[in-house]
């Protein structure tokens, strides 16, 4: 189909919160925010969406990504709207936990960049944090029914050897993909070990909280919202939302759920800090709970500790007593890293190779940038924006300079590509048939856009 199926899945699924917070800003004068442009069965496509979704695009392409016309934003939202529609048809449907964990995961992340100010969000978006959350629901909702929606379609979808070799020789020679100078790099983390006076303080804080609560001194959301460390949560009373068995961290799930309803428990330990948890509710395999978060601060002797340990590792890693990758598996604290042996991935081929740019963390790059291949450097501080101060060695494996692709050096490149060019063929052709099973009218001022309508 001749809009860009994806983006529709890919991109526009990922700028939903973002397009959902930037309607809250006051549009000019005299646009209307509210006129539906498309109706399929009971959905609609409101004028202020395109709009909105078009000037996120528009942001995405001064970062690399290439624009879409407003006319295949227009058919995005289109897409959507018609796979929500068919899976109410088909019974493809998500539950309430599910939906509520999700905002309350993206809307944790969202308060983090506020510092869990909720004064701040006011004063940005003109609306209070729960007023916001509600209103980002449906959008999530959407979402998540789309991936399902797009999950059941391509579901068993894979791709073979001979499948990969015969994607990459159909593409003429002269329009390979140039690739960029690619890395491997990998980093095995420490996490500071807090001593024990530190730790000692914050249980003793947190059972002086749940005294004076029982007392009737204190109000649990008023305490979490001035001291819990939390950012998210601790904006919302300490309120985490409802989370599924196995989602959160197994001491906190453990405390929470021996717990009778209403009652508070004694701080208990994870890898985030130290908590005080009430249980509110159980839905199901669903739970929901409030916590206080007090995070141990280690001092300068702790963080010395960490990069002694990692100091003393790299020794033994340059002298060839253990391999890299089997260190980083025993002692990194990073788990994002730590399972592939310490090495960072490209999210989008799962692949140790990639551009430099795709790290979150400027520092990060520029470390690397100054780095000879194969060297280690020494410890390293960083900040973790949940867990403080930690400690990381950095492994430069490999370079790869820039080159036309290649089968043998960017088998996983083409791997993926080859899956998302077989599922664009069976999206295509879904869309085709499905658009048939639901209503769907189209106000007269998007009819240039062809909507639907094919090649």
């Amino acid at each position: 189909m001749k809009f860009l199926i994806r983006l529709i899945l890919s991109v526009f699924g990922a700028m939903a919160l973002s397009q959902t917070l930037l309607a809250q800003q006051a549009p000019p004068t005299g646009q209307i925010i509210n006129k539906i442009v498309a109706k399929i069965d009971n959905n609609i496509v409101l004028e202020s969406e395109v709009q909105q979704t078009y000037i996120e695009a528009l942001a995405q392409a001064q970062q690399g990504i290439v624009a879409p016309t407003r006319c295949e934003v227009f058919e995005s939202l289109l897409i959507n709207k018609l796979m929500v529609a068919k899976a109410e048809i088909d019974s493809v449907l998500v539950t309430e936990p599910e939906v509520l964990l999700q905002v309350n995961s993206r809307f944790n992340s969202v308060m983090q960049q506020f510092g869990g100010d909720e004064a701040m969000l006011v004063q940005v978006y003109g609306k209070t944090a729960e007023q916001l959350k509600g209103e980002i629901e449906d959008v999530i909702r959407e979402q998540m029914i789309v991936t399902k929606m797009k999950s059941k379609i391509t579901e068993g979808l894979t791709v073979s050897p001979a499948d990969v070799r015969a994607f990459f020789y159909s593409i003429p020679k002269d329009s390979l993909p140039l690739f960029t100078s690619e890395a491997t790099v990998g980093q095995i983390v420490r996490k500071p070990e807090v001593s024990p006076r530190v730790r000692e303080q914050l249980i003793a804080q947190l059972t002086q909280f749940k005294q004076d609560i029982l007392d009737g001194k204190a109000d649990f959301a008023d305490l979490a919202k001035k001291h819990s460390e939390d950012p998210g949560s601790g904006a919302q009373g300490g309120d985490l939302g409802f989370f599924r068995k196995g989602e959160l961290a197994p001491e906190y799930e453990s405390t929470a759920l021996g717990l009778r309803l209403g009652e508070i428990s004694d701080p208990v330990e994870t890898q985030f800090g130290f908590h005080m948890i009430q249980l509110l509710e159980i839905k199901g395999t669903s739970y929901n709970t409030r916590h206080i978060l007090k995070i141990p601060v280690p001092d300068e002797e702790d963080i010395l500790k960490a990069e002694r340990y990692l100091d003393s590792l790299k020794r033994e890693i340059e002298a060839g007593k253990i391999e890299f990758a089997k260190a980083a598996k025993e002692y990194s604290n990073d788990r994002g890293t730590s399972d592939n042996g310490g090495f960072f991935t490209d999210p989008s081929t799962n692949s140790n190779r990639l551009s430099l740019r795709t790290l979150e963390d400027p520092v990060l790059y520029f470390t690397i940038d100054t780095m000879k291949v194969g060297s280690i450097t020494r410890p390293i501080r960083f900040e973790d924006p949940r867990e403080g101060v930690k400690v990381r060695i950095l492994y430069y494996q490999a370079k790869y300079p820039a080159h036309r692709a290649s089968l043998e050096a960017d088998y996983e490149k083409m791997k993926a590509a080859t899956l998302r060019r077989k599922e664009d063929e069976i999206l295509d052709k879904w869309f085709i048939t499905a658009k048939e099973d639901v209503f769907i009218d189209i106000d007269p001022a998007y009819d240039r856009c062809n909507a639907l309508k094919g090649n």
